[in-house]
């Protein structure tokens, strides 16, 4: 049962993408911007992070 639920949640979101993709694809290419600079930043802070360790985290 899990799995048929999964795949239903699966395919109901692929639907919503599609749908919003469809109707507004400025505000699709938005939502798509504001993810990609999500993991942008994601990526730097975790970068500091690994810089500031190999640093010797100074207090």
């Amino acid at each position: 049962m899990a799995v048929n639920s999964k795949k239903v949640a699966v395919y109901v979101l692929a639907v919503f993408v599609l749908y919003v993709i469809i109707t507004d694809p400025a505000k699709a290419a938005d939502y798509v911007q504001i993810g990609f600079e999500g993991i942008s930043d994601a990526a730097r802070a975790i970068g500091d992070f690994m810089s500031w360790i190999a640093d010797g985290a100074p207090n």
